[in-house]
């Protein structure tokens, strides 16, 4: 055998090695995982609004992870009450963890702003709300209209202050839309086995 197939066979039991380590042995030992009885699926609008999320990008900027407080400030910083398990991402397919923080986390984020109205400010100028963001705008998710060109059906966005654009009114896209719902609906606060990752039993 040469060395150059030596290397290539090499190379392929590690990167088999790592698949079934780190994918298809994770993936087995999850698979029976219950999803929590409060924990719902995602509606059509949320699943819509997740993959506008994945689309965006919104993954690199932000984690959808709550980690141990016994080592670090997840929960004191109001992330949520407790750290996030397995049973959590049931529904998750693929999973937006996520490694970077340059904005907060997200996976308790309709629990501490759950209105959408705020979402959807927040998404056309981020700024508007928070003068310091680094966050991205998303304007094209949103329609500017004349004001007598809004019908009934619109959903109208009040960007508060001196950014709010002139002459025009502001009116979110479905997508815009999706994309806040699925936000809003971003909760995992109820009662979890810790040491399972299933349903919290009481008794």
């Amino acid at each position: 055998m040469t060395r150059i197939s030596l290397i290539a066979l090499g190379a392929f039991a590690i990167m088999a090695s790592a698949i079934c380590l780190l994918v298809l042995l994770p993936n087995a030992m999850l698979s029976d995982v219950a999803a929590p009885s409060a924990l719902a699926d995602y509606t059509a609008v949320q699943a819509q609004g997740r993959a506008i999320y994945v689309r965006e990008g919104c993954v690199y900027c932000h984690s959808q992870q709550v980690r141990d407080p016994s080592f670090t400030t997840d929960v004191d910083r109001g992330w949520g009450t407790r750290a996030t398990v397995p049973a959590d991402y049931v529904f998750d397919r693929p999973h937006l963890l996520g490694t970077m923080r340059t904005g907060p986390d997200l996976i308790n984020v309709g629990q501490r702003l759950p209105d959408i109205g705020w979402h959807l400010i927040h998404l056309y100028d981020p700024r508007s709300l928070v003068s310091w963001s680094t966050m991205p705008a998303f304007p094209y998710l949103f329609e500017r209209k004349a004001p007598g060109d809004v019908r009934a059906e619109d959903r109208v966005v009040a960007i508060p202050g001196t950014r709010a654009p002139k002459g025009v009114i502001v009116v979110a896209r479905p997508e815009a839309i999706a994309l806040a719902e699925y936000l809003i609906s971003l909760s995992r606060q109820y009662p979890v086995n810790a040491t399972t990752g299933g349903s919290h039993d009481p008794r």
